[in-house]
């Protein structure tokens, strides 16, 4: 589940700033995203300034909402799927179980920042629209940026494992005049951050779409995938199996291809996936 405030991969968005009457606050969006054995659902319905309010604790964009009570975020879902329209409807819950307060930037310029915000997470979802309940583990992260993300990125690889203590990130990304950001993060149960050095680069199969997957780990391990969760033109989702600090852990991961996003018949694609309702 993500929530946008300018919603990065946005095709309206994107024609708004080239007409340079973007406003962030007028492309929202609730992303759900529902994987299983049967197949998966998608919603991303995005949503003008009028859908939007949002103070300290709240935040409303259209008929979904979040709320944070200082011990769980507590997000009700009301959504409808596409390309096939069906109802996304019920709760999700999520318990940290480390906080941190460390915003790391991506990029030399300081324009795009990253927050992880609960490293290791409890979940709890509760679905009517499917009938769906699940309890398991999870994270909570934050991005925030000054500029479009196609404008300072070619790409980046990013991935987050459970371990027996705390939590291991890997980010990886890609800048347009060729520097690259590594940061390989270890996040104990207190909300303390510890950098170590970045794994070696392994090389993982590419997509069904040809979209390049790349991750870090222990020499000692080649990693594979054990699933493609989301396989799009410019965005991949997997889980990965690895060894990162010595641990054998399944890792959820993601490659995005920023020159795939911006390229024309790509961006006339995307309405198909990601609506829009003022």
């Amino acid at each position: 589940m993500i929530a946008f405030i300018g919603s990065v991969f946005s095709p309206y968005y994107a024609w708004a700033r080239q007409r340079g009457t973007a406003d962030p606050l007028n492309h929202c969006a609730v992303n759900v995203s529902l994987y299983g054995p049967r197949g998966g659902r998608w919603a991303m319905t995005e949503r003008g300034g009028g859908a939007l309010s949002r103070d300290a604790e709240h935040l409303h964009i259209g008929p979904s909402a979040l709320r944070w009570d200082g011990e769980c975020l507590s997000v009700g879902i009301d959504e409808v799927t596409v390309p096939r329209p069906s109802r996304l409807r019920g709760r999700l819950r999520l318990y940290p179980e480390a906080l941190t307060g460390r915003k790391l930037a991506l990029d030399r310029a300081a324009r795009h920042h990253w927050w992880p915000v609960a490293p290791r997470a409890r979940v709890e979802l509760d679905f009517q629209q499917p009938a769906l309940c699940w309890r398991g583990s999870g994270y909570f992260d934050s991005n925030a940026g000054a500029e479009a993300l196609e404008q300072s990125f070619v790409g980046w690889h990013w991935s987050r494992a459970h371990l027996s203590k705390g939590a291991a990130l890997l980010y990886n990304a890609r800048e347009r005049g060729g520097a690259t950001t590594s940061l390989a993060l270890q996040v104990a149960g207190d909300g303390s951050v510890e950098p170590f050095p970045s794994p070696p680069e392994a090389a993982l199969p590419p997509t069904l779409w040809r979209i390049e997957r790349r991750t870090r780990a222990d020499p000692s391990v080649t990693p594979q995938i054990l699933r493609t969760l989301q396989d799009s033109p410019f965005y991949a989702r997997s889980l990965v199996a690895s060894r990162v600090r010595g641990e054998d852990v399944t890792a959820v991961h993601e490659s995005l291809d920023l020159n795939r996003f911006r390229h024309p018949l790509v961006q006339l694609m995307l309405p198909f996936r990601m609506p829009r309702r003022s």
